[in-house]
């Protein structure tokens, strides 16, 4: 996958600085002894329905920290520090787990669902969870990971596919470099079927694993592996989402939309109740409108940033990614977009997959091997390839912020990991167990979940910025009892409508009660 020097040239200085990027950051609350809290979402956080910058994610307890969009990584990290820093004085002795793979779980059915007030648009994000809950478990939405959400100027549907069906091709090497969730607790496989070895009491691995987040035990789902998704453009992969959210799934049918007691089970017995429920390493996105189903508005105007969903959280750093991981995402997307992108195929879909699951089950085995159309070749191998294609984009990121070497370095030190697997993430996280916590997963989270609260407890934090993101909080407490005072249609009215399939676009319709961002 080399870039055209045509390609290249269209990156222009102007073009560059257009890029942009925000983090969405999920961590789970937990207790001082590694146990999941099974406490309300603190009253001082806000309103999860309404505030900009701190929500729910699937748990009651998994908070979702966002920033908004920014033009350098150091911005953005600068902003999300700071949620970081207000949310950990709202949570008292709580700890912010500081692992993607989930604390220690009660039994299912004791995970809590996000609660978002009395609102319809409240009560269908939470009844959106609780068919999640029917459908996948609730152990396996426990889960965490970031969400890099990126843009540039100049860049249409089309060309984000293209994007997109390269990222996914080369997927695996973020999950090498990156994946830092060789290890569980074993209250996470419980009652469940899996290959992983004890390493020890309590504690599950793969010794050669990198992202057990992103392997069979993460988020993966057996119903959406019948979706032949394409990403070959903006056309076929909305008619495929469509089918999805239309198309009646006799497992959830028998589970109904409402029980003999008149408590909703799920949205929808489609196979995709929403469009978020549908899994993938990076989606294709657009702001959508108040009451615009999003499908909708991709259908209408097109396709404006992606969003990439693979990355696990860094237990090593503060706020669980850190500058130059971000600098080189940046540069793997560029390649990605300016790269010949021919059109998947059904056999290549699957290829994609099965290097996926063995990079986050196996990856830095010895000599591992990946599909790549007819032959097999060596992952560090052709990770390498990647990497050095990358290098005519890091050097024009660098040229065009002022002729610093930032993102050049961020690429040798990618290549670095691939020479010396010992210091990847999800290396270090093994030896840290061994060496420091006894080979209990437990006790490194909270190790390392503490040691993060004290750093940036200790951090300069003024009284206006706490002033700023109380009065936040507040606001959005105050707009969420506004959403329910006005309320004036019956939950089952609601759901009808905001399920409708007219309301996914094709043609220009009204549009529907918002459930904008569950």
């Amino acid at each position: 996958m080399r870039i055209h020097a045509e390609a290249l040239a269209t990156l222009d200085t102007e073009r560059i600085k257009g890029i942009r990027r925000g983090v969405e950051k999920e961590s789970l609350r937990a207790t001082a002894d590694g146990s999941l809290a099974l406490t309300p979402h603190p009253h001082a956080l806000g309103s999860a329905l309404t505030h900009p910058h701190i929500t729910t994610d699937y748990s009651e307890s998994q908070l979702e920290l966002i920033t908004g969009v920014h033009a350098t990584p150091e911005t953005c990290l600068e902003e999300l520090m700071r949620i970081h820093q207000f949310t950990l004085r709202a949570l008292g002795d709580e700890l912010l787990w500081v692992s993607s793979m989930p604390c220690r779980l009660p039994a299912d059915e004791n995970i809590p669902i996000g609660r978002y007030g009395s609102s319809n648009v409240g009560r269908a994000k939470s009844v959106y969870r609780m068919g999640l809950a029917h459908r996948y478990g609730r152990r396996m939405q426990t889960i965490s990971g970031i969400h890099y959400n990126w843009s540039m100027p100049g860049v249409d549907s089309a060309g984000y596919f293209g994007l997109i069906r390269n990222f996914r091709r080369h997927a695996f090497l973020l999950l090498y470099l990156f994946g830092a969730s060789p290890a569980v607790c074993s209250s996470f496989v419980e009652g469940r079927q899996h290959d992983l070895q004890t390493l020890g009491d309590g504690t599950l691995y793969m010794p050669h694993g990198t992202s057990l987040r992103m392997g069979r035990l993460g988020y993966q789902s057996d119903a959406q592996a019948s979706l032949a998704v394409s990403y070959n453009g903006l056309d076929g992969y909305a008619a495929s989402l469509h089918d999805a959210l239309t198309r009646p799934f006799p497992t959830y049918e028998s589970v109904g939309v409402m029980n003999p007691g008149g408590e909703y089970n799920q949205l929808a017995t489609t196979l995709l109740q929403i469009e978020n429920e549908f899994y993938g390493v990076i989606r294709p996105k657009r702001v959508i409108f108040p009451g615009e189903r999003p499908l909708h508005a991709l259908r209408e105007r097109g396709v404006e940033y992606v969003e990439v969903r693979l990355l696990d959280l860094d237990p090593f750093v503060p706020v669980g990614i850190k500058a130059p991981t971000m600098r080189l995402i940046d540069v793997f997307l560029l390649h990605c977009l300016l790269s010949d992108s021919p059109p998947d195929t059904p056999h290549e879909i699957a290829q994609i997959g099965r290097n996926q699951h063995l990079t986050a089950a196996h990856g830095r085995q010895p000599g591992l091997l990946l599909e790549r159309g007819d032959e097999q070749v060596r992952l560090t191998d052709w990770g390498a390839e990647i990497l050095q294609a990358c290098e005519p984009v890091a050097q024009a990121l660098d040229d065009a912020a002022g002729g610093t070497t930032d993102h050049m370095d961020a690429l040798r030190g990618a290549l670095a990991l691939l020479e010396d697997p010992s210091l990847l993430p999800s290396a270090r996280v093994l030896e840290a167990l061994s060496r420091d916590f006894g080979n209990s997963f437990i006790d490194f989270g909270i190790g390392h979940s503490q040691a993060t609260r004290t750093k940036l407890l200790s951090l300069p934090f003024s009284a206006e910025q706490q002033a700023r993101y109380s009065q936040l909080s507040e606001q959005s407490h105050q707009e969420q009892r506004r959403i329910e005072e006005n309320d004036s249609m019956s939950f089952e009215s609601y759901r009808r409508q905001y399920i409708a399939p007219e309301r996914l676009g094709l043609t220009r319709t009204a549009v529907a009660p918002s459930l904008a961002s569950v």
